[in-house]
Formats: C-alpha cells, structure tokens, sequence
C-alpha cells in the first residue's frame, strides 16, 4: 500500500514487474538514467547520418550528394509517418506494464508485431515500385536522378528492417528498458559506418557499389542488428517475443490496432507538421543569398544537437508517465512532468552557453575560416540559439500528456505555434527587420508553444484520460500468462467486458 497525493493508501498493482518499474523509486535520478542512453541513441543516429554524407561527398561528389539528400527527404518523411505509431505502441505497452497487466500487454505485442510487419513490407514493396515517380514529384535535378533513383530503391528495400527495428526499439523502452535500444542502436550505426565506405569504394574483397553501396550499408547493418536483438530477446525470454506456442496472439486485435492509429497518425503529423515549417523557413532564408543560407546550415547542425538533450527527455517522460498512469500513480506523473521541466532548462542551457563562449570554433567545424557566413551565423545564434530552452520544456509537457493517449492538444500546439506564430511573424516582420525577422521567429514560435503546451499541462483534462481499461481491478492479482487455459479464457472475459479488448471473430 502506498499513500497517494490525497493522502489516501491505493493497493500497488500485483503481478511481474517491467523489465525497469518505472514507477517507484527517486523520480530524478530515474529519469535520468533512463533517458541517457535515449539521448546516446539520438546522437548516434545524427552521427551516422553526418559520417554517410561525408563519405558520399568526398567520394563520389556533389552530384551523389544531391542524390542522397534528395532521397533521404524521402526515407526522414516514412520514418515521420511511421513514429507515431510505434509511440502509439510504447505508451499502451507502458500502460500495460504499468498496471502489471500481463495478458493484455501481450495482447498489444501480438496485434503490434503483425501490424508493423504488414506495414513494412507493404511500405518496402510499393516504395521499390514507385521510387522513379516519388523522385520526379519532389523535383530532382536531372543529373542526380538516376543516382536518387538506385539508392531510394536500396533503402526502400531495407525498409521492412528498418520499420520493425524502429518498432522494437520503441516497445523496449515502453517495458521500462532503454539500455537494450542503446546497445543495438551502437552495433547498428557502427556497422553502417564501417560498411559504408568499404561497399563504396570497394575496398578489398568488396565490391565497388558506388552510391548504392551507402544504401546497401544501410540495409546490412539494419538485417544484422535485427537479427541479433530478435536472437537476444529471445534468450532472455523478453515479453516482446511471441514464441511458436503463443501464435494466436499475432491474430489482429482492431480494437487496439484502431487506438494505435487514432492515437499514433497525430504524433507522426507533429513531425511532419516541424518538417514542413522547417522547409518553409529554409525558402525564406534561402532569399537573403548564399552566404546567409550557408550560415543558417551551420546554425541549423548546431542546433541538432542542442535540441537532443529535450527531446530524449521528452521520450523518457513519455515512458516513465505511460507505467505511472498504468500504475493509478498520477501524484509521480506531476513529479516526472515537473523533474523533466527543470532537467530540459539545465540540459538544453548548459549547450546554449557552450556554444555562445566558443561559437568561433564550432562554427569552424562546419564554415571555413575566414567566411563570409561565420558572423551571420554568430548573429543568428545570439537572436535565435536560446529559443530551445522553452521548446525543451513544452516537448516535456508535450510527452507527459501524450502518456495518458491525450494526442490532439500537442499537436494543436506545434501546428498554432508555427503555422499561425512563427512563419505569418517571419514574414510580416521580413519587410521591417529584413532577415532578422526569421531568426527572432524561432523565440516567438517556441515561446508560444511553451504557453500553449504549458496552459493545457496545467489546466486541460489530460489527467482523466487513459488510453487502456485495466483487465483486473485495481488490487486484484492479474494473470501473468503463466495460467492454465482456462484462467487465460477469464483474463479475456474481463478484457472484453472491459471494452478493450474485442472478442475472437468480431
């Protein structure tokens, strides 16, 4: 028995605990070391991302490049679609955990498996297809076409792998487990990056690919990790695995494929709705000349890797929230939401100031000496740099209210704030301040977005919601999935009485 924030005692929830109960213990430390190796992660992935294109420039030119980037808009815009679902999946999954509700939680595995492998095979197959079409819609120049075209269709074909692993990786960290989606994330990127050059250059007993050989190091080191974390999860008898025995629970269940989709395409418009301002702000800049656009690139690798620190924070809170909601422990979500705040300002600050007191030597790194966009970008830094500080907070409370499956109201948020704040500020102000107008936008837009995000944390009913019914009353011994069958049969009653779950054949 534990007291709640009314000072009254609520029952803890029976049953086998996530493989990390994020639902007791000290909430800062918690959160910190969950949410670290989500950062190490995020990291990694830009890591990789910077390596490939150093890589493709050097080696094979600026037309390859072109290629790339061009096709990577692609694959960033189905990894966007996809993300709020497999976020839609964590936070069940917590919840499930959360509750110690066992049965449902691999209910939810099942019906996620068949789902994203459905989904990525049919995404991989169509995209193979179509790749020429998607290419020539978004306009690529014609001279780095058919390059586009051969290196699309390879990431195209590695999608399946690269869907499920996104999956997996997402579900681990809804049982309470970060660790294990570092560790692959690490083997993942070291393989693409020791591949990479080898299968383009042909290097050795390995064939020279060219540009498809970048594409094709992709899809290696995806198969591999892939196979080894199915391998490992296995051996350690992980919930996510659905072995031979238990293969009625890939039978589809609707009911939670339906709040998969209803509760994951508004997370994913989020990222589509950033991508698209971003693209928007770029057309603005890019009309100030090349030596602005050049300094507004640097800003913009500087400012990926501020924002990390916010954003794994906002996947942390998301995880940790989802098993507090699933527990009934909503007086430890208020102490998450309010650890994730103060954490987001120090993390996102202590960057800031870094950068401000050696903004000439980063800038270095991606600016030659001496260049005309060096003081541009210093001056873009001094005006829009601090902007990440509320954004860090409002991505914060964006992820504790998502927890409960309350989707809408964040990204309301993000679609007020930039769409109806940021870009119509940027372009009234451009004919008074001139290019000074985008930079102060950023501070405007996230400002409002922390007000937006900040006014429904406080006073939206987000804390009613939930997004799963639990299949035993609170208190009640649930079933572990270690029952006889007919204690299994009850467990589903109750679910179906509880209306989360939908009878066979219906």
């Amino acid at each position: 028995m534990e007291a709640s924030s009314s000072g009254k005692t609520e029952p803890r929830p029976a049953g086998p605990k996530p493989k990390r109960d994020l639902t007791t213990g000290p909430i800062g430390r918690t959160l910190i070391i969950f949410s670290l190796p989500v950062l190490g992660s995020n990291i990694l992935q830009s890591l990789n991302g910077t390596a490939n294109a150093i890589w493709v420039s050097h080696t094979l030119g600026p037309v390859a490049l072109t290629a790339t980037s061009n096709a990577n808009q692609v694959f960033f815009l189905m990894l966007g679609a996809v993300f709020g679902i497999t976020m839609a999946s964590n936070i069940l999954i917590g919840q499930a955990m959360g509750a110690r509700d066992i049965t449902l939680a691999r209910r939810i595995v099942g019906t996620s498996t068949t789902f994203f492998v459905s989904l990525a095979i049919t995404v991989g197959v169509l995209g193979v297809l179509l790749t020429p079409h998607i290419l020539d819609a978004m306009g690529t120049p014609p001279d780095a076409r058919a390059e586009a075209i051969t290196y699309l269709r390879v990431i195209f074909a590695a999608m399946p792998f690269i869907y499920f692993f996104s999956y997996l990786m997402m579900a681990q960290r809804g049982t309470g487990d970060s660790r294990t989606p570092f560790y692959f994330s690490l083997m993942n990127v070291a393989l693409d990056v020791t591949f990479n050059p080898l299968l383009i250059t042909g290097w050795g007993p390995f064939p020279r690919m060219g540009i498809a050989g970048s594409a094709t190091s992709t899809l290696i080191a995806q198969t591999v990790t892939l196979a080894v974390m199915l391998v490992y999860l296995n051996r350690t008898r992980s919930i996510l695995v659905i072995k031979p025995s238990e293969w009625r629970l890939l039978k589809p269940d609707f009911g939670i494929v339906r709040t998969m989709v209803v509760k994951g395409l508004p997370m994913g418009a989020q990222m589509i709705v950033v991508s698209l301002a971003a693209v928007t702000m770029m057309g603005l800049v890019n009309g100030y000349g090349s030596d602005t656009a050049a300094a507004y690139g640097a800003a913009l690798q500087l400012w990926t890797y501020v924002q990390m620190p916010a954003m794994a924070l906002g996947a942390a809170v998301s995880s940790m929230a989802a098993q507090n909601v699933g527990a009934g422990r909503m007086d430890r979500v208020e102490k998450v939401a309010r650890a994730g705040a103060m954490y987001a300002i120090l993390f996102t600050g202590v960057p800031i100031l870094l950068i401000l007191l050696l903004e000439r030597f980063v800038l270095h790194a991606f600016l030659p000496p001496g260049s005309a966009s060096i003081p541009i970008a210093a001056h873009i830094n001094s005006l829009a740099l601090w902007s990440f500080v509320p954004f860090g907070v409002a991505f914060v409370f964006s992820g504790v209210i998502r927890a409960t499956g309350v989707v809408w109201p964040p990204l309301l948020a993000i679609v007020i704030s930039l769409w109806g704040v940021r870009v119509p500020f940027a372009n009234l102000m451009m004919p008074h301040w001139g290019a000074d107008a985008v930079w102060i936008s950023f501070p405007v837009g996230s400002t409002a977005t922390l007000l937006l995000a900040g006014s429904y944390y406080l006073w939206g009913g987000w804390r009613k919601a939930r997004i799963l019914k639990p299949t035993v009353p609170q208190g009640a011994q649930p079933d572990t999935g270690m029952s006889p069958p007919d204690g299994a049969e009850e467990s589903e009653t109750r679910a179906q009485a509880a209306g989360v779950l939908k009878p066979a054949g219906r």
